[in-house]
């Protein structure tokens, strides 16, 4: 019951979210900062109320690591939102993040001597491969586009796309480096999981004080949006407040069903479930939003994805389960 609950939880939650997101995004590119710190807010004030007992209990892992692993979070998160101010789609976006374990992999190499299997390479390969399809795909509209306009206003545009890739990359990486950081303080101090979600999204608070102008710029603009009257409540309420309170909303579903996944289910359960949520989040935005999605994005798309189930080892489980590979098992044996 728990284990489908938390997959209904991270279905609809993490879908629902990435659809407010585009919402929102599509009406003010640059929002990126008031999103991430409404998401931070509601977290944050979540985990001080039911973990910390309203501060009265210790942290198990010493705050000062905390400091360290919380920098790295937000600066991801400030810089993956604001990416899609500099011609990003949100295909590419979701894409370009699933490239996660390139980074992951690469980093443990180099940080951990971690060594892998031929497999592993191989889906490493292919997941580089297909956001390079994407990207390169990506590239070749955002130039369509802009030589629309004059020269001067298609180099213009062209380089920001380029930053945003730059500013994707260098998130990628950071969250990689984040997460070796992380799993090195799981293994020294043990698993705190839900401490560590309240302390990622509380700490770094302060630090949203240096995008106070433009979050104060965006909340103004918000305010300005259409008014629209709230079903069952009954309240009205600018349309832009609105997709922003279902973002933090469905944002915090998210991160509940993945966190009760880690608790009932293996990892490669959990990678998978995700990987699913991301291709289904993929399929909504191209088909309800009407992204510019061609034929070599599908490609890309679908080389990326292969890449994901091959590294997770989900087809070797998956005939390791069938009653034919435990009899063959049992011969060997």
């Amino acid at each position: 019951m728990g284990t489908a609950f938390a997959v209904v939880l991270v279905f609809v939650g993490c879908c629902s979210n990435v659809v407010s997101l585009e919402l929102l995004v599509r009406e003010f590119p640059g929002c990126g900062n008031i999103v991430t710190f409404a998401q931070f807010i509601l977290i944050a004030l979540e985990g001080f109320i039911f973990e910390t007992k309203l501060g009265r209990k210790k942290p198990a892992i010493p705050v000062s690591n905390y400091v360290i692993m919380v920098t790295m979070f937000f600066t991801v998160s400030v810089i993956n939102n604001y990416a899609l101010n500099f011609n990003i789609a949100m295909p590419l976006h979701m894409i370009f993040r699933s490239g996660s374990l390139i980074a992951n992999m690469i980093l443990g190499i180099i940080i951990l001597k971690k060594r892998y299997s031929a497999s592993k390479y191989l889906s490493i390969v292919l997941v580089s491969t297909g956001i390079f399809i994407c990207t390169i795909m990506s590239a070749k509209q955002v130039h369509d586009v802009s030589s629309d306009g004059s020269e001067k206003q298609g180099f213009y545009a062209f380089m920001r796309w380029l930053i945003g890739i730059a500013m994707l990359t260098f998130a990628l990486l950071m969250s990689a480096r984040m997460g070796i950081f992380q799993e090195t303080l799981y293994k020294q101090y043990g698993k705190h999981s839900k401490e560590a979600l309240f302390y990622n999204h509380c700490l770094p608070l302060p630090g949203f004080l240096l995008l106070s102008t433009d979050i104060y710029n965006h909340c103004i603009l918000f305010s300005q949006s259409t008014p629209v009257l709230v079903p069952v409540v009954g309240l009205t309420m600018p349309i832009m407040w609105l997709y922003l309170l279902i973002n933090v909303i469905t944002q915090y579903v998210c991160i509940r069903g993945v966190f009760i996944l880690t608790t009932e289910c293996t990892s490669l359960t959990v990678t998978l479930v995700v990987t699913l949520r991301k291709f289904l989040s993929l399929i909504f935005s191209i088909l309800y939003f009407q992204n510019p999605f061609t034929a070599w994005h599908w490609v890309g798309t679908a080389v990326v994805f292969m890449g994901t189930l091959l590294y997770t080892e989900v087809w070797s489980s998956m005939q390791a389960a069938l009653p034919g590979a435990k009899v063959k098992a049992k011969k060997a044996e």
